[in-house]
């Protein structure tokens, strides 16, 4: 049978990879390498960087080439049959990793190759990695331990997977059909339109609301109908649990429960005190008490303001509709109102400001400005659905960006052509003639780097949310940079988000909130797309620290609150005209609005996943929703009802990879305010500063200690000044 998994000299062949090809190609990749390894172990001749390190990088990549689109359209093109191909799978690439790991002749040559002289400063960081690595992957446990470690990593990758398809089942398999439109009232249009259409598109007639978060969220947001919202708050905060509409169909709590035993076990095994300090091992923050005392520091700044901010909506229900305490699916539609009531604003009104093809325009025109790139869309590129689309970086090569002539979006050049949202887009069978994400190949570098600059990277867009499609929002690895005297491969990136597709004619309007999504996530991208390390496991977001991977992300936000970015950004869907300066003036006044609430809200998430890690027990058991109560007794401003199943859909640290890490997102945005305030200093679309925090953060990777890299750009160390004034907590 032809597997298109094992040809790929370019992008995925995503029209041709059906089910039935997964666990063949991983079969036969994984005896592939394991032939490979075996042989460079054997040599007689002592390891080098050229003939051991390289030929195993390779290895690594061109199986990870392989998982990547499987593991990607097992999340945004779930089936069945997908679904048990790629759990075949799951404990056969355990095996293969925890085999590395442990396999003790490998990290004999690396260490050997670690102790040679003439190694630049990536190769050693890789291999200074790689051999922590081998250490917390028990290379030095007896073989009794490390086959138990092995058990472990087999239970923990089955256990992950099956705590996400629960979750994804449980919000899928609830909706409300409604009959009605005046048990919507208070729903904007968009809402209602995409509550019609989702009936349309299931054969019904009326409205059908859904647990995807653009139906979700505007229903806890804006519905008057305070049973309506009651009824889906209790289905959302109870999916996959014990409790709600399909209790225990999908139940995530034995999950969780084992999950917790066996990272404390194999913590354990490793000589860690708990899973906490396991995680902290790859990590900038280096003890259990420096996370907490960080965490507990901003509760004491945020706490007390955010329940003064929770105050405030309880006296607005009161005195706008005689509500005399507020329940948790009525905190959202209070606060809109409110919000709506003190700046005469709500995120409806932004919404036909942000058109999804002018955000995007925008975007680019802000990267490329900064960067100093230039990004274009690229046609007839295979995907795996109709709505997906496909972007290339090129350096700007001396070409005038497109964010200075504005309105004017176009390139010099041939070879494209002019849509009517402005956006530069090539056909495919033109645009070059090396073909795109060469992988195991020969790249004319020269050729490369003709009139349009050179090809830094490429990215797949899948922007809306459908049916059988992971919620939220990601970055992920489609290709790694790789170049070897054999090898020149260019990043590529899938950039996923879930945001309310097309209705009839009307394009996809943005909130806001979604479009700070969408430049979140491209900044992840460009950590991944614009590396200059030549080595997979040091170049991109790989390497880097967990608590640092996310200073590129939220640095990037800061433009979508800016008038000279935001005027790029946005333009009526009618019209084209920017936003007002009156709506622009209240939008920035409303920019902190409940800013402790939120920040509260965020280390509830961090504050409990590191003590449910810190604080395991092997008797006591991981007292889930004993830590989760005392969390919330400690910051939440409104505790939810003791219903509330939060834990049984925490993908983050259940199935993700932030497990005793969520605090990263705040340690991060320490980091991320810090950086933003050079902006501010040198101006917001200032490119030599730009130019510098390509260089010393995104084009780095982690060839280097992440901190090292922050002074770097930034001259000195950070400090939280920044982002206690940008969240409006202290001057």
């Amino acid at each position: 049978m032809e597997n298109p998994l094992l040809d790929m000299p370019g992008l995925p062949p995503f029209g041709r990879i059906q089910p039935e090809h997964v666990e063949p190609a991983i079969d036969a990749l994984l005896a592939r390498n394991r032939a490979g390894i075996a042989d460079l172990t054997r040599r007689e001749e002592p390891p080098t960087w050229e003939r051991f390190v390289e030929p195993l990088e390779i290895l690594g990549d061109t199986l990870e080439r392989a998982w990547s689109p499987i593991g990607h359209l097992n999340a945004v093109m779930n089936s069945e049959a997908l679904r048990a191909a790629y759990n075949a799978c799951l404990p056969k690439l355990s095996d293969y990793g925890t085999e590395l790991g442990q396999n003790r002749e490998l990290f004999e040559g690396y260490r050997a190759v670690a102790a040679q002289e003439h190694l630049d400063a990536t190769q050693r960081q890789l291999l200074a990695n790689a051999l922590r690595d081998f250490h917390l992957s028990g290379v030095d446990l007896p073989p009794e331990k490390q086959a138990r470690f092995k058990e472990i990593d087999q239970a923990l990758s089955r256990l992950t997977a099956k705590f996400a398809e629960n979750l994804l089942d449980a919000t899928h398999a609830w909706s409300k059909h409604l009959a009605d439109e005046a048990a919507l009232a208070g729903l904007p249009a968009s809402a209602l339109a995409l509550a019609r259409q989702t009936a349309t598109q299931r054969g019904e007639e009326g409205w059908v609301l859904t647990l995807d978060f653009p139906s979700y969220h505007p229903v806890m947001t804006y519905a008057d109908d305070r049973a309506l919202r009651q009824e889906l708050y209790e289905a959302y905060v109870t999916r996959a649990s014990e409790l709600g509409p399909h209790a225990g169909q999908w139940d995530n709590g034995p999950l969780m429960e084992e999950i917790l035993a066996l990272r404390y076990e194999q913590a354990r095994l490793l000589g860690f005190a708990n899973y906490a300090e396991r995680s902290l091992a790859t990590k900038m923050a280096r003890t259990p008490d420096e996370v907490m005392g960080f965490l507990n520091d901003l509760a004491d700044r945020v706490v007390a303001k955010a329940r003064e901010e929770l105050d405030e909506v309880r006296d607005f229900a009161r005195a706008h509709d005689g509500t005399a305490e507020i329940a948790p699916w009525d905190l959202a539609y209070y606060s809109e109102k409110l919000r709506e009531h003190r700046y005469a604003i709500t995120q409806e009104e932004l919404r036909p400001y942000f058109p999804l093809d002018r955000v995007l325009d925008g975007l680019f025109a802000v990267l490329e400005r900064l960067f100093d790139i230039s990004i274009q869309e690229v046609r007839g590129v295979e995907t795996w659905h109709p709505d997906v689309r496909f972007f290339e970086i090129r350096a700007a090569n001396g070409q005038q960006s497109r964010g200075e002539t504005l309105p004017d979006f176009g390139h010099p050049g041939g070879g494209a052509d002019r849509r009517g949202d402005g956006a530069t887009v090539l056909d495919q069978a033109n645009a070059e003639s090396i073909p795109p994400g060469i992988g195991n190949s020969t790249l004319n570098k020269a050729e490369a780097a003709a009139s349009r600059g050179e090809l830094r990277g490429q990215f797949y867009l899948d922007p809306f949310a459908r049916p059988h499609k992971r919620g939220g929002a990601w970055m992920d690895v489609c290709v790694n940079r790789l170049h070897t005297a054999t090898v020149d491969q260019i990043p590529c990136a899938y950039l996923v988000c879930n945001f309310t597709p097309p209705v009839g004619d009307q394009p996809s309007l943005l909130t806001h909130t979604e479009v700070l999504t969408l430049f979140h996530e491209c900044g992840h991208g460009l950590h991944h797309l614009l590396t200059r390390i030549d080595y997979p496991a040091v170049g991109g977001i790989s390497g880097v620290p967990w608590d640092a991977v996310e200073l590129p992300s939220q640095f990037l936000e800061n433009w979508c609150w800016e008038r000279e970015s935001l005027d790029l950004i946005s333009g009526h869907v009618d019209t084209g005209a920017p936003i007002p300066d009156d709506l622009f003036q209240r939008m920035r006044a409303a920019k902190n609005f409940q800013s402790a609430m939120q920040m509260a809200r965020q280390l509830e998430f961090a504050l409990f996943d590191f003590r449910i890690h810190l604080e395991y027990d092997p008797v006591r058991g991981g007292r889930i929703a004993e830590i989760l109560d005392e969390v919330r007794d400690r910051v939440a401003p409104l505790k939810p009802p003791p219903f509330n199943r939060f834990a049984h859909g925490f993908s983050h640290i259940f199935a993700g990879g932030y497990a005793a890490g969520y605090y990263s997102y705040k340690w991060a945005e320490v980091l991320s305010a810090d950086a933003f305030s050079l902006f501010e200093e040198q101006g917001i679309l200032d490119t030599a500063t730009g130019r510098a925090f390509r260089q010393h953060i995104l084009e780095q990777g982690g060839s280097r200690d992440a901190m090292e890299l922050f002074v770097a750009f930034r001259g000195r160390k950070p400090t939280i000044d920044a982002l206690l004034r940008h969240c409006g907590i202290a001057a």
